[in-house]
C-alpha cells in the first residue's frame, strides 16, 4: 500500500507530518510519498534522526503551499504546484492508494471533488470520522464538508455511513440515527422532518437499519452506529466533543497534581489516562470520493499517519464502482437510485 502525504499541510508542517509519516512507514510497512518543498522535507527528515530517506519513502517536489487563508474553492487552481494539488493529481493518476492532508479541509474537499471526482451517483462527498461512544465507535456523517444540505444529501450520507460501518468497522447491521433535538418523529426543523421521511422509507425497504431520531447525549451513549446530520451541526458536535474532552483532561490533571496523595494515584492510572487521551485523536475520512482522501482533525499532527485507517483504503479501492449498501436485502447501487439526479462533476462543493 502506498500513501501520498501532503507534507506541507498543517500548523506544524513539515516536521510533524514527516515524523508521523516515517512512523507509519516503520510501524505499518506502508510506502510513503511525501509531497512538498524538497529542501524543507529533507530537513524535517534529518530532524527526525534520519540521515537519508528510509526504504519505501520518496519525495515529490511541490513548490507552493495552500494556506488556511486561501480561498478553499479556488486554492488548488490558483496554486497548481502546491503540495495539495500535486498530491491529489498523483492520487488521480494512480501513483498511490490514498492521500492524507492536515491542511485546509475546504481546499481538500474542493480539490478531491474536482480533481479526483466522486463515486458515480454520489451528489456530495461527506466527512465521516469515527467518534468514541459508550458502545465503542460511531460514524458521524457529515461533520463539516457540507454546511447546507438537502434531505437527499442526508439520505446519501446515511447510505455512505452505513456502508462504511459495515465494511470498515465490521458492524453487520449498523444502526442509523438522525441527529435531532428530540427522539420523537415530529421534532426538529423542515430538513429533519423531510430527511426522517426518506430514512424511514429506506429503512422499511431494507436498505438501511434506521432507528429514528437520536439526541446528541444519547448518541454518545452508543445508541447508533451511524449518526446522520448536516455538516454544520456535525461540526459543532465534533468540536464540542473535542472541547469537553480537553476540559475533562485538564481538570483531571489539575486534580492529580493538587496533593501528594493524588500524585501517587496519578502514577497508578497513568497508562489508563493515556488511553483515554487517545480517544480524542479524531481523524475524518472523506467518504464518497472515487479514491480515498482524508483530512485529519487531531490535536497532535505528528500522529496523523498513526491514526490513519488503512483498512478503509483497501475496501474503498476495491468497491468504489459497486457501492452496495449495507443492510440491503438485495444489491442496491447508488447510481441506480439516483440515476435521475446524476450530479455535474464540475460543480464546486
Amino acid at each position: 500500500m502506498k500513501i501520498i502525504v501532503d507534507a506541507m499541510g498543517g500548523d506544524n508542517a513539515p516536521l510533524e507530518i514527516v515524523r508521523g509519516a516515517l512512523d507509519a512507514n516503520r510501524n505499518h510497512g506502508v510506502e510513503i510519498i511525501l509531497v512538498g518543498r524538497t529542501a524543507e522535507v529533507l530537513k524535517a527528515v534529518e530532524a527526525c534522526g534520519q540521515k537519508s530517506l528510509p526504504a519505501g519513502v520518496e519525495i515529490k517536489d511541490a513548490k507552493e503551499v495552500v494556506e488556511i487563508a486561501d480561498d478553499p474553492a479556488m486554492a488548488f487552481k490558483q496554486k497548481p504546484d502546491s503540495s495539495l494539488t500535486v498530491g491529489l493529481n498523483l492520487l488521480k493518476d494512480g501513483a498511490g492508494d490514498a492521500f492524507v492532508s492536515a491542511g485546509s479541509t475546504g481546499a481538500l474537499l474542493s480539490g478531491a471533488t474536482l480533481v479526483v471526482k466522486r463515486i458515480r451517483g454520489i451528489r456530495r462527498a461527506a466527512m465521516g470520522p469515527q467518534i468514541p461512544t459508550a458502545g465503542g465507535r460511531a460514524v458521524l456523517c457529515d461533520c463539516g464538508a457540507n454546511a447546507e444540505c438537502t434531505p437527499e444529501y442526508l439520505l446519501q450520507f446515511a447510505y455512505l455511513g452505513s456502508y462504511y460501518a459495515q465494511r470498515v468497522m465490521g458492524i453487520e447491521k449498523p444502526r442509523v440515527g438522525l441527529l435531532n433535538i428530540g427522539a420523537e418523529e415530529e421534532k426538529g426543523d423542515t430538513l429533519r422532518h423531510e430527511t426522517y421521511a426518506l430514512l424511514k422509507e429506506a429503512g422499511e425497504a431494507g436498505r438501511i437499519h434506521f432507528i429514528g431520531n437520536v439526541e446528541a447525549n444519547e448518541a454518545m451513549m452508543g445508541t447508533a452506529d451511524v449518526i446522520v446530520t448536516d455538516g454544520f451541526t456535525g461540526n459543532v458536535m465534533l468540536k464540542t466533543m473535542e472541547g469537553v474532552g480537553k476540559f475533562l483532561l485538564k481538570s483531571l490533571k489539575e486534580m492529580f497534581l493538587s496533593s501528594t496523595k493524588t500524585k501517587l494515584a496519578a502514577g497508578l492510572v497513568k497508562g489508563d489516562l493515556r488511553q483515554m487521551k487517545k480517544l480524542l485523536e479524531l481523524g475524518a475520512t472523506l467518504v464518497g470520493g472515487c479514491c480515498y482522501t482524508t483530512p485529519e482533525h487531531i490535536a497532535q499532527i505528528g500522529k496523523v499517519m498513526q491514526t490513519f485507517d488503512f483498512s478503509a483504503v483497501k475496501i474503498q479501492r476495491e468497491d468504489e464502482d459497486t457501492l452496495m449498501m449495507a443492510g440491503a436485502t438485495e444489491p442496491y447501487f447508488l447510481d441506480e437510485y439516483f440515476e435521475q439526479t446524476e450530479p455535474d462533476r464540475k460543480s464546486v462543493v
